[in-house]
């Protein structure tokens, strides 16, 4: 464990990310939009995919968001003023994310938006709200895209630029890694990543053997399983979501493939180990330094009201809606409830102890988080602590 510790905390530094358990909130902005406070009520638009086959992400993180609002609510809301979420379903489709962006911006004139769920939605209607100057925060987006979608776009959720280069590091220099294949799924999430992991590890002298897609929703993942196994890799890099990533897994048992499997941040949901079973033992993947099983006090009473109110323990899309409505809710109480005010706000939060992961947010909107390395063992999520090849990338 010190050497894959080692091998974060300098590679965290170097993305200047600042692992201490303090919340610094320093405001005093100027600027005011035009918006005026709900006299009773503090409406919030929320864009989630909330039906079709990927619904479970969105209502996963409407749970989150559901159950932070309730808590809001119960001791005595927003200044006086209790919270009440506007959900709209995206479907998880490009043109529907707009549609619904747009109702809420024109029709429920809020100042602040949730969602979405997957960039492509997130980045459909981020055009929508730089125009109308509402924020969009999204709890689940990660194309790099996204960096520059505009000064009212945020986002709790890494940056496939983050995420894709610490993994690429850690295969070449944590394992010694020479040869990846890469099986992702065709989208703007499984793209981004699969982007910046082959950039930044063919730049530090790995090779990328073969690039193999799917499509969101297939079940049949044995040709590119094949095709992936045939190149000749150390590890094979698996950019996806659970649903699909569980199907692959047990593929490759029935396979017989042996290679080790590297993953991604939505690897870690209750459901994957449901799915997949004994075929994800062994997988190791990127996540917040804070997770589900981490055992601090804000972390575990998050879980337990979850557990509670749901019958289900959270992962990560829970996590990370939930750390969204509070965290807007602390951009309200100290900017207003106004789009101006919420956004000035959160260019100042720094260091907030989400339930996802110490939470700061840069220039760009982007959220700077402490990330580590996880794996499957006996059936349940726990820290890698396997000894390293190298603990860290060599400078320079």
């Amino acid at each position: 464990m010190v050497q894959i510790d080692g091998f974060l905390r300098k590679r965290c530094r170097r993305t200047a990310v600042n692992a201490a358990w303090v919340l610094i909130l320093s405001f005093g902005f100027s600027g005011c939009s035009k918006e005026k406070a709900f006299k009773d009520v503090y409406r919030i638009g929320a864009l989630m995919v909330l039906s079709g086959n990927d619904a479970n992400y969105g209502r996963d993180s409407q749970r989150g968001i559901d159950l932070a609002a309730e808590e809001i609510n119960n001791q005595g809301g927003i200044h006086g003023h209790p919270v009440e979420v506007l959900y709209e379903d995206s479907k998880g489709i490009p043109r529907e994310g707009a549609t619904a962006m747009q109702k809420l911006v024109s029709r429920d004139r809020v100042p602040v938006v949730i969602g979405g769920i997957f960039s492509s939605e997130t980045l459909a209607a981020a055009p929508i709200a730089e125009r109308n100057r509402v924020v969009l925060f999204s709890p689940g987006s990660s194309s790099p895209n996204i960096t520059y979608a505009g000064d009212c776009i945020f986002r709790n959720w890494i940056s496939d630029a983050f995420e894709g280069s610490i993994m690429a590091d850690f295969a070449r220099w944590g394992k010694g890694y020479t040869k990846v294949a890469i099986v992702y799924i065709k989208n703007d999430y499984g793209e981004g990543l699969k982007n910046e992991f082959t950039v930044r590890f063919e730049s530090e002298g790995g090779q990328v053997s073969t690039m193999e897609s799917y499509e969101q929703g297939n079940t049949d993942f044995r040709t590119q399983l094949l095709k992936a196994v045939r190149s000749g890799p150390d590890a094979i890099y698996l950019p996806g979501y659970y649903n699909e990533l569980a199907q692959l897994l047990k593929q490759a048992r029935e396979l017989r493939i042996n290679t080790q499997f590297l993953s991604v941040v939505s690897f870690e949901d209750p459901k994957m180990l449901e799915l997949a079973g004994s075929a994800a033992e062994g997988v190791i993947y990127s996540t917040p330094a804070v997770s589900m099983q981490d055992t601090s006090s804000g972390v575990r009473t998050f879980v337990d009201r979850f557990s509670k109110k749901y019958g289900r323990e959270p992962g990560l899309f829970a996590a990370h809606g939930y750390d969204a409505m509070h965290i807007l809710a602390l951009a309200i109480e100290k900017g207003g409830f106004t789009a101006d005010g919420i956004r000035n706000s959160l260019y100042r939060i720094q260091n907030y102890p989400g339930v996802s992961g110490l939470t700061s947010f840069d220039s760009n909107g982007d959220v700077i988080k402490p990330v580590k390395l996880k794996t499957v063992r006996n059936g349940k999520f726990m820290d890698y602590d396997e000894p390293s090849v190298s603990p860290f990338a060599p400078e320079g």
